[in-house]
């Protein structure tokens, strides 16, 4: 490897984890509620937050990102009651198996995944320690949701944008072309089980594309409009909150070719 590559290399995987908290320095423990906030990017939607708090029970929410700042710490302290608002950025793959890290996952009573690029989620938090933990804590009940690419990686199915971006057109001419780079079993999130998602769904015009994630996956899609989210309850019952629409397609037939699509939009739906 160049002397310069090896270098970057280095420089990327001594990355340690930056960990940034406000409030209670000490922990909480408290009573939650699953729940599930999904959010389509562009502003954040505030009545989306507020729902998590809640489900939280006054305990620790801690923010994972793996780029950017802890801006989210103050603005998530002043929607509601709890005993810390804290960020974990993690650059490294090597900071997913850190133990005051996986202690920091199973210390919080609600979990959200900020924006970004979600390659980075999958790249350096898949089949690791962090992903197993955040899973415990599923599984527990606690509250989970996401933003832009944090709301990517929480249904079924997934795009990894592994090779950047997919316009609708880009899918629809090629349904295998190089950058529909698609995976499942990140998460486990029960009520969203043979789910894929996707954001920014109106103005970036991504029904093709997320016709064609259905198509060569077999899920049904939920698409989020920006300044929007779908406040998911464990049995399916969800509920639309912000300023736009949410979109819910269904494929007509099994994974195959892009699918004649059924979608529409409510206010409530049941996912399942």
């Amino acid at each position: 490897m160049p002397f310069i590559l090896l270098l970057l290399a280095l420089s990327a995987a001594a990355q340690p984890p930056e960990y940034t908290r406000i409030g209670n320095p000490s922990d909480l423990i408290t009573k939650t509620q699953p729940g599930y906030l999904l959010m389509g990017g562009g502003k954040d939607v505030e009545e989306g937050f507020r729902w998590l708090i809640d489900r939280a029970g006054g305990g620790d929410f801690l923010v994972l990102r793996a780029s950017g700042t802890p801006a989210y710490n103050p603005f998530v302290e002043k929607l509601g009651k709890l005993n810390s608002v804290a960020t974990l950025i993690l650059k490294s793959r090597e900071s997913s198996s850190d133990p005051e890290v996986i202690h920091r996952i199973e210390t919080a009573e609600a979990i959200f995944f900020a924006g970004g690029d979600q390659w980075n989620y999958i790249r350096l938090w898949k089949d690791t320690p962090l992903s197993r933990a955040i899973q415990k804590r599923i599984d527990a009940g606690v509250p989970i949701g996401g933003t832009s690419a944090g709301l990517a990686v929480l249904g079924e199915f997934y795009f990894s944008a592994e090779h950047g971006s997919i316009t609708s057109e880009e899918a629809l001419q090629n349904p295998h072309h190089e950058k529909m780079t698609l995976g499942t079993a990140f998460l486990k999130i029960p009520a969203l089980q043979g789910v894929i998602t996707d954001s920014h769904f109106t103005p970036r015009n991504r029904i093709g594309r997320l016709g064609v994630f259905m198509a060569r996956t077999g899920a049904s899609g939920i698409g989020i409009d920006e300044a929007t989210a779908l406040l998911v309850e464990p049995d399916g019952k969800s509920t639309v909150v912000g300023r736009n629409s949410v979109w819910f397609l269904k494929a007509s037939g099994p994974p195959g070719p892009p699918p004649a699509l059924e979608f529409h939009t409510a206010q409530t739906f049941r996912l399942r």
